[in-house]
């Protein structure tokens, strides 16, 4: 099994993790295009620093001839629809070029004691999702994209007591923060890993002055996203994880522990802004082959199950609230006749989740069911390493899921949507392109 380690030593922002990928291997040439074609007239920069004594690769985001960059002061640089605006200060350096998610995301209309927004809202998460769902990258690199978008979303929503939709995101939604999102996944699909493992993360020290007040680092949206995963601080005075890398890392991790038994392929480090004497400010990103014991291991991994009882629900709206519960994030969502109270038939709603999730869910099914009330636990589950591969068919490419265990392909099959969506395009039977593209999957296997 193929895995890659990530190394938070000196905690992680989203240019940190493109560096690291291009230090690993990834074509630089394939972010170039994954930029332009999210057509936002930005451009990447790359170059070879040291930090510390040890050399890294160092990517910056240039948007329409300015690179996107921030104060060497310690000043908070927010991004609101073209104009740059000085909000919110560090009492002490910051360590990498993007800041603190909850500094800067407003869900209002303004916010008069700061800066004036009613000229603008920012972008929403609509508008976000608009952006990456009309770029011409694969569907693959689109789902991550959003899951790492919806994780500082969600976080940001609990912290201001709003609504997912309503936030509006300024300095992180800003094209730079756009950029290392959809190159990160992007990146992390063109390194071909079953597995991403973590390190305890690195979230530094000292505090950060907002609107809000002056708050401890980790910020709280950080604190928010990073909720079950393992953190501690070095005792250097700055924020050493962002929000945006905080987001990368839980949607990309299987787990988090200390240096994995594998055989060592090759290795890659992504360099931060700042460069501190004696702490090389740098991520490592390490890929290989699974030995010993962890390669007969399945991933672990924590989920929420959530249940309900419904026996008042008209039939035709649970197809709908469960629909509505997957395309906002639910892992699974299932029901199963039951026998209720006074011998009534009734459905048990079952919803699989990430625990991040759990609370929007909760008040989905309170909102769309008949329901008055909502049973949770956590639950420990085994998974198949997965990844996804795009096969050529005369219609057009079509997504494979691979499982795999212990480096042996155990499970493959096309994705349903895309073949659902070629079938009714072009007029063809189902099992036919299903058929096609898995003949596809098994030449591109056999290939010599």
């Amino acid at each position: 099994m193929r895995i890659a380690y990530l190394d938070c030593f000196s905690g992680m922002s989203g240019d940190m993790f493109l560096g690291a990928l291009i230090d690993a291997g990834v074509s630089a040439e394939l972010l170039e295009k994954t930029v332009a074609a999210l057509n936002l007239g930005a451009r990447l920069e790359i170059s070879h620093v040291n930090r510390s004594g040890i050399a890294a690769t160092k990517v910056e985001v240039w948007v329409n001839g300015e690179k996107e960059e921030p104060a060497g002061s310690g000043t908070h640089s927010h991004f609101h629809e073209g104009h740059e605006h000085d909000d919110h200060r560090h009492d002490g350096a910051h360590a990498h070029p993007h800041h603190s998610a909850s500094d800067s995301l407003r869900t209002g209309v303004s916010a008069p004691d700061v800066h004036d927004y009613s000229h603008s809202h920012g972008r929403s998460l609509k508008e976000i999702r608009g952006i990456i769902g009309r770029a011409a990258i694969s569907e693959t690199a689109k789902q991550t994209a959003l899951r790492i978008f919806d994780a500082i979303g969600g976080a940001e929503a609990k912290i201001h007591n709003n609504e997912i939709e309503s936030v509006h995101f300024h300095e992180v939604g800003a094209v730079d923060a756009i950029v290392d999102i959809v190159c990160a996944s992007v990146g992390t699909e063109a390194l071909g890993v079953d597995e991403f493992v973590c390190s305890r993360l690195n979230v530094g020290g000292g505090t950060v002055k907002c609107a809000h007040g002056v708050f401890p680092v980790p910020a709280p949206a950080t604190v928010e996203i990073l909720q079950g995963a393992p953190v501690y601080s070095s005792g250097m005075q700055v924020e050493l994880l962002t929000p945006t890398g905080a987001a990368i890392v839980k949607t990309l991790a299987t787990r988090f522990g200390s240096f994995p038994e594998m055989k060592i392929e090759k290795s890659g480090y992504g360099a931060g802004t700042r460069d501190f004497p004696g702490n090389p400010n740098v991520v490592r990103l390490v890929v290989g082959e699974a030995t010993g014991t962890i390669a007969s291991k399945t991933a672990q991994d924590t989920v929420t199950v959530l249940e309900a009882n419904l026996d008042d629900l008209n039939p035709q709206v649970f197809g709908y609230v469960m629909d509505r519960l997957l395309a906002e994030g639910a892992l699974d969502v299932f029901g199963a006749p039951v026998q209720m109270k006074k011998n009534r038939p009734g459905t048990l709603l079952t919803i699989l989740c990430r625990p991040e999730d759990a609370a929007k869910l909760t008040q989905i099914i309170f909102a769309e069911t008949t329901t008055l009330g909502v049973r949770s636990r956590q639950e420990q589950r085994q998974t198949l390493a997965r990844r996804w591969v795009s096969v050529p068919t005369p219609w057009g490419d079509v997504r494979m899921k691979i499982a795999s265990m212990n480096g042996t392909v155990t499970n493959y099959a096309p994705e349903y949507e895309d073949c659902r969506r070629i079938a009714a395009e072009r007029h063809l039977p189902l099992k036919t392109v299903m058929q096609e593209a898995t003949t596809a999957y098994l030449r591109r296997v056999e290939k010599p």
